[in-house]
């Protein structure tokens, strides 16, 4: 006795054939559907206008590798850190008033000084 196994690739969103998988993500969240060409075409429309304004987001190839500090740079000082977030005012730079200062910053503040 024979067998015939057959895989379909199904639209999502309307049950006809799918062409392939869309991949998103939304407040932390990631998201796939598989779409015909139709209605990913669909998606991108509706998604453009939020897209062109928003800002690329790069994720870590393993969340579980990521470490919250690299061990390369050391700890500021408070003294420190208030006197970078200082500057970084006054050069109108974009900093938070807590946390932890962007790389970027303190090296355009140790270039400067």
């Amino acid at each position: 006795m024979a067998k015939r196994i057959i895989e379909s690739f199904i639209d999502d969103i309307d049950g006809k054939e799918a062409t392939g998988t869309a991949r998103f993500a939304l407040d932390g969240l990631a998201y796939e559907i598989d779409l015909s060409d139709q209605n990913r075409q669909k998606l991108e429309k509706a998604l453009a206008p939020f897209i062109t304004k928003a800002r690329p987001v790069r994720t870590p190839r393993n969340p579980r590798r990521v470490r919250a500090s690299s061990g390369n740079a050391p700890a500021l000082s408070r003294e420190k850190s208030a006197e970078i977030r200082q500057w970084a005012k006054s050069q109108n730079l974009e900093i938070n008033e807590r946390g932890r200062i962007p790389a970027g910053v303190v090296q355009k503040y140790e270039a400067a000084h």
